[in-house]
């Protein structure tokens, strides 16, 4: 949708009619607007997500008009994950129909929220579909809650400068971040996956920068058109790449679906009659330990349900299960940690936090990597060879790509450092680095893209 050549054009278009439209209007061009790009990306993903939007409406009424929460409830979720289940299979590879990872969950969390009692079912449908389908989120998220987004969408909009243009630059700084890094990378990855040795250990750190360049870029793309429109969505990053342990880089990197998966299947697990009983079976027979025995089946399905979450195939399994071995041993050898640090006097020290970065940044380049192999017999043989010395093969790229790449990447990363001070900067300077962004992005930026899920990575997922 925002890669397509004729979204600024029908955006600028929305814009102006949506500040000079009354209240309750906003809300039903915003929703016109919203379905037009569901059909847009197909008749197929369009009716998904009518059909998701519906079942969740009628579900949520049922549960407070009629009784009978639990029953409805797990009706409603067998059904929403049996339409998930099936697009799985019929699409093992990607790209999945456009949106259903997002809104599905979205729309879930909501039957779940009013099955908790923590909000109440609305009763206009009109207003419940906005939320599932509001278009900026359609195709990377963020993964909303229904009473903070729900309340961004009431009508009544004024035109704000400010908001706008704030929304609008990071529109650019997303467009930049897409076209001018992110989609640059996709030539030297390619040309190394078939690398062992150093070329593999190259490939994911490349990966990374170009996972991170893609997604935060469809991020700040879908932030930016909604703060135009007056509406703030949740921030989905959090420079991950400050991490210092594998559970901070997750509580920092795709946070509306870790606050989910947090929220609606590991809190649920833990206090489940199974797991309880199994933790006072646990404690009998291993003492205090034993009360982690239950937390560790939980993290451990919770990863398995991410994993399945990006994909069905079955190095995404992989991918779940590694970072839950990781996140468990960081949890453990916390404490140790702790003493040693203490006993060496090194916990505090500048030189040692930037040490746990990278240590952090390399392992998880290295889980990360699961994506790029469906077969994970070839993942685990690339792992091996890295004790082995091999050659880094041609990248594809000339000399003035690298040093666009390299300028680019240092450009990203420093600007995002530096956001707070950014943010204070006058108005004029603002529109000057504007003008400079547009031009730096007209000029280095690569093009021919058409509206495909697959042109953001996560459109795979």
């Amino acid at each position: 949708m925002f890669l397509t050549y004729s979204f600024p054009l029908l955006f600028g278009l929305l814009l102006i009619a949506y500040y000079r439209l009354p209240g309750k209007a906003q809300r039903v061009l915003l929703l016109g607007f919203s379905i037009f790009c569901y059909a847009r990306a197909g008749w197929e993903s369009l009716g998904l997500m009518l059909l998701v939007t519906a079942l969740c409406w009628c579900a949520a009424r049922a549960m407070e008009r009629w009784g009978r929460k639990r029953e409805i409830l797990l009706g409603c979720l067998t059904t929403n994950f049996a339409l998930l289940a099936l697009c799985r299979i019929r699409f093992p590879m990607g790209p999945m129909p456009v949106g259903i990872s997002f809104y599905l969950l979205q729309c879930v969390g909501y039957c779940v929220d009013v099955y908790r009692g923590k909000v109440s079912a609305e009763r206009n449908i009109l207003k419940f579909a906005l939320f599932a389908s509001f278009f900026p989120q359609m195709a990377q998220g963020p993964i909303g809650r229904f009473d903070t987004l729900s309340r961004e969408l009431s009508p009544g909009r004024e035109y704000v400068r400010s908001e706008v243009s704030e929304g609008l630059m990071r529109m650019l700084w997303g467009y930049f971040k897409k076209l001018v890094v992110a989609d640059r990378l996709a030539v030297p990855v390619a040309a190394l996956k078939g690398s062992f040795g150093p070329g593999f250990l190259l490939l994911t750190v490349l990966y990374t920068v170009r996972l991170y360049a893609d997604f935060t870029g469809g991020m700040d793309m879908a932030l930016g058109a909604a703060r135009a429109l007056g509406i703030r969505l949740e921030e989905n990053f959090d420079r991950p790449f400050s991490a210092k342990s594998v559970a901070e880089y997750w509580r920092r990197w795709h946070i509306t679906l870790g606050r989910w998966m947090k929220e609606y299947v590991f809190y649920p697990l833990c206090v489940s009659r199974p797991l309880l009983r199994l933790g006072r079976a646990a404690r009998k027979r291993l003492g205090a330990r034993g009360k982690r025995v239950s937390v560790y089946i939980a993290t451990g399905i919770t990863w398995l349900a991410t994993g399945l979450w990006h994909g069905a195939a079955p190095n995404f399994l992989l991918w779940g299960m590694l970072n839950c071995a990781f996140v468990l041993i960081s949890q453990e050898l916390g404490p140790l940690y702790a003493r040693f640090h203490k006993r060496f006097g090194w916990k505090g020290k500048r030189w040692y936090a930037r040490f746990e970065m990278a240590r952090t940044f390399f392992l998880m380049n290295l889980i990360r990597a699961c994506d790029l192999f469906p077969n994970p017999i070839d993942y685990v043989n690339r792992l091996v060879s890295l004790v082995q010395w091999g050659t880094v093969p041609d990248l594809g790229l000339g000399a003035g790509d690298w040093w666009i790449l390299t300028l680019g990447t240092a450009l990203m990363f420093g600007a995002e450092g530096c956001r707070e001070k950014l943010s204070r900067l006058s108005p004029g300077m603002k529109w000057a680095g504007a003008a400079v962004l547009v031009l730096i992005t007209l000029v280095f930026g690569c093009y021919g893209l058409e509206y495909d899920a697959g042109s953001f990575i996560y459109g795979n997922f």
